[in-house]
């Protein structure tokens, strides 16, 4: 199964943390998508750790200059 893919570079910057929860709120756990944006992503993760703590994957699959592509999962609860 391939993961989905959210390009949020088109978006403006306001909207693009509530395109990315409301796509992580829709996973099943041990699903994921590939989140591809046009900087790192750094501070996402940041809100992710303080309101998702021990509930998510953050992969980085590509690191700039241009382009970031970071794996966002659900963890699979025991």
């Amino acid at each position: 199964m391939t993961d989905r893919q959210l390009d949020v570079r088109e978006e403006i910057p306001a909207r693009r943390h509530e395109l990315i929860f409301s796509t992580y709120h829709a996973l099943t756990p041990g699903e994921g998508f590939v989140l591809v944006n046009d900087h790192d992503p750094k501070p996402l993760y940041y809100q992710f750790a303080a309101e998702h703590e021990g509930q998510f994957a953050w992969d980085y699959l590509e690191e700039g200059p241009e382009v970031w592509r970071v794996r966002i999962g659900r963890v699979a609860t025991a």
